[in-house]
């Protein structure tokens, strides 16, 4: 079998069965320039705005593009916008606008679009998933043609990475029947719970050159494969060309037609506890289990022994705050654990449930092996694995729920992506953790303008959710991804991207 290990660097351092098909439906497309990529789960929402899937992201990654967008190595690149500058006091982000884009309709970019997309990603009333992100714009205007100015209230240094939101038309009116952006790929059509297909976007505005990497493959279908058991046989039938997000185990299994690409998950992988439920309200219990857990029989059973240790919210690929050192926390001590729980008033344990999504074959194996383990201090945890949409609502929405075996990954390319969920007032703060000293610090980290400072108190943020334990921080997960050997290109990026533009097929070239 043939494999190629890529690094990630970067500067800053989830139904075989058919659904209903929402539009476009017809014939495949000629096999002959057209792959079919499997992912785990299928698209949650078409409009970028509204989807909280990573899953979702990475797919959605081609259909749409912001002012910026990152590339493989972390750095954020000029895309919608051909340049842009940031006032010295950290509150004014102007864009120039390259000449020239256009959206998958044909019409060309304007900055009325540009203006009425931040304004959407700022309108918490329509759901948008990151308008706590853009809550502190003061203004937003187009004062010709070709500009752009986004005024802050207040500094942010950490607001670019923000502006990969995509720009959409502003007199488009269904997103999730007819998306249109200005990436290398277009929508054609999406069969619900099954499948969405993408076409090879001819006037793309990128040559490979200025900043954007023009599709090479006319026609991509990205298929949700929801029962990890029928991965290999997909892959090994030919109805899939390439899959993501795979273990070692299951990479094992297919023969030497098939190339591996190997790089890390980029994201935290954790037993996320609900802090508002009984037990996990005492600092004690979360820290016993903290005691309790054993990376490497985690890492042995998922990846044959591979895996990064994490002892907080962030993970490696963000090596400018990433912090190794609080792996050491914890280690593994059952007794220490026993004793906490009896200091906490559970001298002979409890039990809780482990809701999982089961079309994530990593986090389903990691809570079975945090079972036995938990096991060994008298803690009882019951399994519950669901589909992901039910996961998505029940846990992450509504946040009805005990603990749970998931990665999270960063939405942008800044620490406020992975440490701002942890804000006690905070939307996605699904682990509902509240503590005062915690948030005080966080904001402090928000107003610096002083970047040392800034990196400083974002580590002391992470130094305080691994003393008072607001998750069991076990790892980022390897990453392997199985393509079959006419397809070449495939790309690791610091954060969840999928990018198809980078795929060849060698028999086309």
């Amino acid at each position: 079998m043939k494999k190629f290990t890529k690094p990630v660097a970067l500067s800053l351092a989830a139904l075989t069965a058919l659904a209903a098909c929402v539009t476009g439906c017809g014939s495949s497309p000629a096999k002959a320039d057209s792959i079919t990529v499997g992912v785990a789960n299928d698209i949650d929402s078409m409009d970028p705005n509204k989807t909280v899937s990573a899953g979702t992201r990475e797919v959605l990654y081609n259909v749409y593009e912001g002012l910026v967008k990152p590339d493989s190595e972390g750095n954020l690149v000029p895309a919608v916008a051909e340049s842009y500058e940031i006032s010295d006091d950290q509150t004014t982000y102007t864009f120039k606008l390259r000449d020239g884009v256009k959206f998958h309709d044909g019409s060309e970019v304007t900055a009325d679009d540009v203006v009425y997309s931040i304004e959407r990603c700022a309108d918490a009333s329509d759901g948008n998933v990151l308008a706590p992100a853009f809550s502190s714009i003061k203004s937003v205007e187009a004062p010709d043609d070709r500009t752009v100015v986004v005024t802050l209230n207040e500094a942010d240094g950490d607001f670019l990475p923000y502006l990969t939101t995509a720009i959409v038309p502003a007199d488009n009116s269904d997103y999730e029947n007819n998306p249109i952006g200005t990436g290398p790929y277009k929508f054609v059509s999406r069969s619900v719970g099954d499948s969405v297909v993408l076409q090879k976007f001819d006037d793309y505005w990128g040559d490979g050159t200025n900043g954007g990497n023009p599709a090479q493959i006319e026609n991509v279908t990205v298929k949700a494969v929801t029962n990890p058991d029928t991965i290999i046989t997909n892959l090994q039938g030919g109805s899939l060309d390439l899959f993501i997000h795979m273990t070692q185990d299951q990479t094992d299994q297919l023969d030497d037609s098939f190339t591996i690409a190997e790089g890390t998950m980029n994201l935290v992988q954790a037993l996320y506890l609900n802090n508002s439920y009984e037990p996990f309200k005492d600092v004690r219990v979360r820290q016993a289990l903290c005691y309790a857990l054993d990376r490497q029989k985690i890492f042995d059973a998922v990846n044959s022994g591979k895996g990064t240790a994490l002892g907080s919210a962030v993970y490696p690929a963000y090596q400018k705050y990433f912090m190794p050192e609080l792996v050491d926390t914890y280690t593994t001590d059952t007794e220490k654990a026993k004793e906490l729980l009896t200091e906490a008033g559970y001298p002979d344990g409890f039990e809780f449930t482990i809701t999982v999504p089961s079309n994530y074959g990593p986090h389903v194996s990691t809570a079975q092996v945090l079972k036995e383990e938990l096991a060994d201090i008298g803690v009882t945890a019951d399994i519950q694995g669901v589909e992901w949409e039910t996961w998505l609502s029940d846990v992450y929405q509504n946040r009805d729920y005990e603990a749970t075996v998931i990665g999270v990954d960063a939405s942008a390319l800044n620490a406020p992506a992975l440490l701002g969920r942890y804000e006690s007032t905070a939307d996605n703060n699904f682990v509902n953790y509240n503590n005062s000293e915690y948030d005080e610090t966080y904001e402090k980290a928000l107003a610096s303008s002083d970047d040392d400072e800034k990196t400083a108190l974002y580590k002391q943020c992470e130094t305080i959710l691994s003393e008072d334990a607001a998750s069991v921080y076990i790892q980022d997960l390897p990453d392997f991804v199985a393509m079959d050997s006419r397809v070449t290109g495939y790309q690791y990026y610091p954060l969840y991207v999928l990018d198809l533009s980078a795929l060849k097929l060698t028999d086309t070239q």
